[in-house]
């Protein structure tokens, strides 16, 4: 997703120091003494759970709690309370780290000139994090502190602490804020005594130009306002109240676009519809209706769905007298093994009492479910002593990436409850695959075709011809391998359904335009080939593999280029680094290409940290239009196999030469099929989300990366999956 608010003209506000206001001394005498009072703690309330404010993110309406969701968890948002819609997007992928992505559309005031965008409403875009600074415990409450709309224009920016505790089914909070959440005022801010730059806050603007970057300028200034609330989880299980003292006044609104408040105190009820969804009507400001709607699921802990498309595993068969080699219908074992095991043979071997199959998993995202098939297969064809030990070798792309071998006797042991999985684990090798003088008893052919018909769907968010640009695709992709390390891949999408009719808008540049006509990308051609490509892979060394391709890269992009990747067996670390030399292409997305052409490549490190699983992967190197620098890119997986990530890049362009955005940025999902399926698959989908589209850190979507192809060398991701070596 790409795209931004690009207003026309400007509407600038200050915000001054205010006189001291009179506060509701009572309210906060009870919530100051409440706060302080030992309780039990939430996790002993299973009623407990967290609900989403107007903004998204964990809190009560207006207000932010210091309260986090379960780890993993991630919520679609809306809310209207007029003049304001906002759609938010907040995740946890840490459990003392909250991350939101707002978008907020004004309705009383236009995105720009009615000739550029007709009678849209303003649309504006916020970043929000929070971190939880002290977990609740007996005697303490829990703290955070949070950064609301903590870039770009920072029409709703805001600084906080705020701290909760938990009295049997009330919730209580009470926060400081400076700026918009705080904009009632009423307490000098602390930090003027330091230097009185502190004592005012920076401007508000919708001046793009100010968009995506950070605002130092504004952050802890002003004087500070107090919230707080309670909530209130009634007898009903399904229905919760919130009442808040809101910290904002609504006399100094974004665009000059003041609120009448009756009172400073909000009212609201939720009501769980469904272990999925929950609905809030609320009244704020003391005479506006405030609606909203939460979608929210877990990534960490949600359940996958039965697989009962698949086979279920071979049923044990009495073991037959060993028999050799010879007398095996080798040809049997591996359209079995492919059926049930999901693993593609390439090759069967023997080397004394141990069967070695060659291949490459294609159905079950845990390998050691395949393994655990691969031997029950095993055991019904060979029966009993003659071969002690099965090992598989995975391959990818013609490329040995790792084995792991088994014992047979110790499997069939934990299968009747004999030994303990530890000891199961202790009897299961993975190593490096070795070179072998074997006995080979089966070689597998090669399937050279593979054709697959599915939906593909493009957006743009946020511009100004419409908030929601979409594009709906039927695609055809197509390979034929003219051997296992060599092949030839083909994407072509026709046009079903979309709006781009309406994207008319080209976002100013002052770069090489390398990314910034996307609107032509989109709009010239009903048929989009969107990627046709030779590749070649090869394992150079034990640890040192190798990728070559040459063809249409992208939508965007053709080229030639190549990848080196240095990855030690079952290390916490690899060195990667890529290479291309890419022309622009027509805008047609067919065969032609335009004047464009630049060198692009990247030096690339990755390290699993150890941290909450996360990988660390940070780039340096020449960017799409000639800018040299770097990218941070950090991502947290969960056992599931659904990971959250987000990037940032800062080049040698000047934020004057970048424009709206400053730097690049964005998050995205990465999760597996196999997790929306009642079929096992190894597919994996990405959903990203780029908050607008700039030439400056441009990168070149490369459509395969040795790092994906080698993931079986990372022993944590089949220590995970172990449970499952007798599903």
């Amino acid at each position: 997703m790409a795209g931004h608010a690009v207003p026309m003209g400007r509407a600038n506000t200050v915000i001054q120091k205010r006189p001291a206001l009179q506060l509701h001394a009572p309210l906060l005498t009870a919530l100051f003494v409440l706060i302080a009072a030992p309780v039990a703690l939430s996790a002993q309330n299973p009623k407990y759970r967290t609900t989403q404010s107007d903004f998204g993110g964990t809190g009560l309406l207006q207000t932010p709690t210091a309260r986090m969701a379960p780890e993993g968890d991630i919520s679609f948002n809306a809310t209207r309370v007029d003049p304001y819609s906002r759609y938010s997007i907040s995740a946890q992928p840490l459990p003392w780290l909250e991350g939101t992505i707002r978008y907020t559309s004004v309705s009383n005031r236009r995105y720009g000139a009615e000739s550029f965008s007709g009678d849209q409403s303003f649309k504006d875009k916020g970043i929000d994090a929070k971190v939880r600074l002290l977990k609740e415990s007996y005697w303490y409450p829990q703290v955070a502190f949070g950064m609301r709309d903590l870039g770009g224009t920072g029409l709703f920016s805001s600084e906080y602490f705020v701290a909760n505790k938990r009295v049997y089914n009330f919730d209580f909070s009470l926060g400081l804020a400076w700026g918009y959440i705080g904009n009632r005022g009423g307490i000098d801010n602390p930090l003027g005594l330091l230097n009185d730059k502190f004592d005012t806050r920076g401007e508000v603007t919708t001046d793009v130009s100010q968009a995506g970057g950070t605002r130092t300028n504004s952050y802890f200034r002003g004087p500070l306002g107090v919230f707080g609330g309670i909530e209130y989880q009634s007898p009903w299980e399904k229905l919760r109240f919130k009442v808040e003292l809101d910290g904002n006044d609504y006399k100094s609104e974004p665009q000059g676009n003041d609120q009448p408040q009756e009172y400073p105190v909000n009212f609201g009820a939720l009501y769980r519809l469904s272990d999925g969804i929950d609905l809030t009507a609320a009244w704020e400001r003391g005479n506006t209706a405030m609606f909203g709607i939460t979608l929210h699921t877990n990534l960490k802990a949600g359940s996958m769905p039965q697989k009962v498309l698949d086979p279920a595993p071979e049923a044990r068969k009495p073991l037959p007298t060993g028999v050799s080699g010879n007398a095996i219908d080798w040809s049997n074992v591996s359209q079995r093994l492919r059926s049930n095991a999901g693993i593609e043979v390439q090759e069967i071997s023997l080397h004394g009492d141990e069967v070695i199959v060659t291949g490459e998993q294609k159905m079950f995202r845990d390998s050691a479910k395949g393994l655990g098939r691969a031997a029950r297969v095993l055991d019904n064809s060979l029966g009993e002593g003659s071969y002690n030990w099965y090992t598989l070798v995975y391959s990818s792309r013609g490329m040995p990436i790792s084995q792991t071998s088994i014992n047979a006797e110790k499997l069939r042991e934990y299968e009747r409850n004999e030994i303990d999985r530890q000891a199961l684990r202790r009897a299961t090798a993975n190593a490096v695959p070795a070179v072998l003088d074997d006995d080979i008893v089966y070689t597998g052919e090669l399937d050279k075709t593979d054709f697959s018909t599915n939906l593909g769907y493009t957006q743009n968010v946020g511009g100004p011809d419409n908030f929601l640009l979409y594009q709906f695709l039927l695609r055809f992709d197509g390979a034929y391998y003219f051997e296992r390390n060599k092949w030839l891949h083909g994407s072509l999408g026709v046009n079903l359904l979309n709006n781009y009719d309406q994207f008319e808008y080209d976002a100013p540049s002052n770069l090489p335009r390398v990314r910034t006509d996307i609107r032509q990308y989109m709009t010239t051609s009903d048929v989009q080939l969107s990627h046709l490509q030779y590749t070649q892979t090869k394992q150079l060394d034990r640890d040192l593999y190798g990728m070559a391709y040459a063809g249409l890269f992208e939508s965007m992009y053709g080229g030639v280029g190549g990848e080196l990747l240095y990855r030690p067996y079952d290390a916490n670390w690899a060195l990667g680094v890529d290479a291309n030399w890419v022309k622009q292409r027509d805008y047609d997305q067919r065969f032609g290409f335009r004047d464009y052409s630049t060198l692009t490549g990247h030096v690339t490190g990755y390290l699993q940290t150890g941290f909450y699983n996360i990988l660390a992967k940070g780039s340096v190197g020449r960017y799409l239009a000639g800018d040299y620098g770097g990218t941070l890119d950090l991502s947290r997986r969960f056992n599931n196999g659904v990971s959250i990530g987000g990037w940032a890049t800062l080049t040698n362009v000047s934020k004057e030469e970048y424009g709206e955005g400053s730097f690049d940025k964005g998050i995205y999902v990465s999760f597996p099929f196999d997790a929306f399926f009642v079929r096992s698959t190894t597919s994996t989908g990405t959903i990203a989300w780029n908050p607008l589209t700039r030439d400056g850190g441009a990168r070149l979507n490369r459509y395969y990366q040795l790092y994906n192809f080698t993931s079986d060398r990372d022993l944590d991701h089949f220590n995970d999956g172990f449970g499952s070596i007798t599903e």
